[in-house]
């Protein structure tokens, strides 16, 4: 069973660091280098100084250093938080998204309690483990879904709020008997992961050698599945070489793709092949692989000579990827696009 409870979060003080706004920063697997230094450079006090370091024994430092200074102070009592995260999606649509923040009980994936439906990579767990090891702290929160609906009404005004590139979140804390009928409700639940492959993994290999009780838990976003707001886009391939790659000529497609489609050379191609899209890509082997979540991107790349092909992907739906992980199956890499992103910065889990 998924076990959830009310935790003491640890979080920003705004009238020590500042502006919530200019302290928080998306998932650390999506910044790069530039956006990197542009956020560091917005305050000393900004969370990818500690979810991007230049060290880990330098995010351990300044974590203790800030707790000192009182920019980040720890709440008195346990809370389950409520979030909503409002956003205009990349087909231009407004929405909104809402979930749940609590502290996770870890699970081995061979419990089914919690399912992953991605595969993940040595190289990425490594980093983050030792940031864990260096910080213990959770400080960047997983995104969960759950296949269920909650009604919530009449939350009044926000405890937190930011924006976070366009992406508008709010808090509230919720009081204790809702958060005992969360725990409740989600008794029986399986979750799925929906973004954090890599920090899941990394969490339960740093309970392995941990070995205690607090080091068993991480933070988590659970966001029901009966909502509107909830949506998967595509990541679409751009490939230096198609590889085996073969399909039949079709027009240039409309807004809704026939199948996966194949872009080179000025040419458009249903590609050949049974399964999900990011399956039937990947049986392909394309070669030099890097991802965008729009479409007239990838075709533009192509276009300029940059890129061999282009592999244009319908979306993902939600059903599937539960068929996937419920049957004990993974899916590529980048065969969902959960938008948008947690922001980080909001909320952080010590390990104690």
């Amino acid at each position: 069973m998924a076990v959830v409870r009310p935790f003491r979060a640890l979080r920003y003080d705004p009238t020590v660091a500042g502006r919530l706004d200019s302290l928080v920063a998306p998932p650390y697997d999506v910044i790069g280098p530039e956006q990197r230094e542009e956020l560091a450079g917005q305050t000393e006090y900004n969370v990818v100084h500690l979810t991007l370091p230049d060290s880990d024994e330098e995010a351990a430092a300044d974590l203790a250093e800030w707790q000192e200074q009182g920019a980040l102070v720890r709440d008195p009592e346990p809370a389950c938080w409520w979030l909503a995260q409002e956003y205009v999606g990349p087909d231009g649509v407004a929405r909104q998204r809402e979930g749940f923040v609590a502290a996770l009980r870890l699970e081995p994936y061979d419990n089914r309690v919690v399912l992953p439906h991605e595969r993940t990579h040595a190289g990425p767990k490594e980093g983050r483990l030792r940031l864990l090891r260096a910080t213990r702290t959770q400080l960047e929160p997983l995104f969960f879904l759950w296949d269920g609906t909650i009604e919530l009404d009449g939350l009044g005004e926000p405890e937190l709020s930011a924006d976070e590139g366009g992406v508008v979140s709010r808090l509230w804390r919720l009081d204790e008997e809702f958060s005992t009928a969360l725990v409740d409700e989600l008794a029986d639940a399986q979750l799925l992961i929906a973004d954090g492959h890599h920090r899941y993994e990394t969490a339960l290999a740093f309970q392995d050698e941990d070995g205690t009780a607090a080091s068993a838990w991480l933070l988590a976003v659970i966001v029901p599945t009966g909502q509107e707001g909830l949506t998967i886009f595509p990541t679409h391939r751009v490939a230096q070489a198609a590889g085996s790659a073969a399909g039949t000529a079709i027009d240039p497609p409309g807004d809704e793709l026939p199948g996966p489609v194949l872009y080179r050379a000025s040419r458009y191609e249903l590609l050949d092949g049974t399964g999900l899209d990011p399956e039937v890509v990947e049986r392909a082997a394309p070669g030099g692989v890097t991802y965008t979540p729009r479409r007239e991107e990838a075709v533009a790349t192509v276009d300029r000579g940059e890129a061999e092909a282009a592999f244009l992907l319908r979306p993902t739906r939600i059903e599937d990827v539960w068929a996937v992980a419920r049957r004990g199956d993974v899916m590529p890499q980048k065969s969902t696009f959960f938008y948008p992103k947690l922001t980080s910065g909001l909320l952080m889990l010590p390990l104690d």
